[in-house]
């Protein structure tokens, strides 16, 4: 665990910060154990909507970018290797020692390998089949691993460091955007938007009224508003299984996350298929793709009365699932 990896390795002394001074703490998840730190001087830096609402809930102070007069960091490193180093880099950047923590599977060992060739690194702690570590050097000494905000890929898309599919348009996105129908009338949602390939595809179709863009990762949002310059598109920074928005709608289009680690969480896009019940009219339709081997029949025949399949391909699977269950009550806006 994270938490007890950190605290251990503060309580005795492998890594420090000053005494003084405000502490970015780089996107820890919820839950993580922050007590072997001082609580007042945390800034938690952090763009994931739960995680966001998480910490401001405890009364955290938290934003999307450090403050200017950090006096050190604590880097929780992202499965996202680009995006650790480009944490790591700011975090020193602005001054100040920096303790890195991370697990095994997120990359740890070789984020300090990497580190060891450029700035000074402490010896790490090991526990909970993970590491930490603090780092020392010039504040430039990590320039090169600096990421911006948005990237441009070479197809032209705007995306964001760390974000799914932030090379180009993810394959089951790609299919599932063929597949639509060229007809989409009324309003249409998008769970899980991302940097807002589908949603693009979307408007692309006739009818269209309007479209929400939801998307927890503060950062994917960003960039989807810098590809859809269009009046009907509307962005919520959000967490999709939560969101209610002005709901009905009369499509919902959804390509799910299926991880909160590395490993496949197929609760995660049955929240995301449950959300999109909630969300549609009586009538209204869920298109969905999915990687072919998750399990998601069982939520799509518990919330739909009607499912088509619309082809498997590649290792992906479409499905329009209509009628949402336990929605009949739900008035048209």
């Amino acid at each position: 665990m994270t938490s007890s990896r950190l605290s251990f390795a503060v309580d005795i002394g492998a890594v420090h910060l000053p005494a003084a001074g405000a502490i970015a703490v780089y996107r820890p998840p919820a839950g993580t154990d922050l007590s072997a730190l001082p609580a007042s001087r945390l800034r938690i830096v952090h763009g994931f909507a739960p995680d966001h609402a998480y910490w401001a809930a405890l009364g955290h102070s938290v934003m999307f970018e450090p403050p200017e007069d950090a006096a050190g960091a604590v880097v929780i490193v992202p499965r996202s290797k680009p995006l650790a180093r480009s944490l790591v880099a700011q975090a020193l950047a602005h001054g100040g020692p920096v303790i890195v923590d991370g697990r095994k599977t997120d990359g740890i060992d070789s984020l300090l390998k990497e580190l060891r060739a450029r700035v000074d690194v402490s010896a790490p702690v090991a526990k909970g089949h993970g590491k930490c570590a603090m780092i020392s050097g010039p504040p430039q000494a990590l320039a090169g691993w600096l990421l911006p905000e948005l990237i441009r890929t070479g197809s032209g898309w705007v995306t964001a460091p760390g974000a799914f599919s932030a090379d180009g348009p993810d394959p089951g996105s790609v299919k599932l955007g063929r597949a639509l129908p060229d007809k989409l009338s009324g309003r249409v949602a998008d769970l899980g938007a991302g940097w807002g390939y589908l949603a693009f595809q979307a408007l692309e179709r006739r009818g269209l009224t309007e479209i929400a863009l939801v998307e927890a990762e503060h950062a994917a949002l960003e960039a989807a508003r810098a590809n859809i310059r269009d009046a009907r598109a509307h962005f919520h920074w959000a967490d999709a299984t939560r969101w209610e928005g002005q709901a009905p709608f009369d499509h919902v289009i959804c390509n799910p996350p299926f991880h909160t680690s590395r490993q496949a969480d197929p609760a995660v896009g049955a929240a995301f298929i449950a959300a999109a019940a909630r969300l549609l009219t009586p009538s209204g339709t869920l298109w969905l793709v999915a990687n072919r081997h998750l399990p998601y029949e069982k939520a799509l025949e518990g919330h739909f009365a009607e499912l088509r399949p619309l082809g498997e391909e590649a290792g992906y699977k479409l499905v329009a699932a209509s009628r949402p269950r336990f929605n009949r009550s739900r008035p048209r806006r």
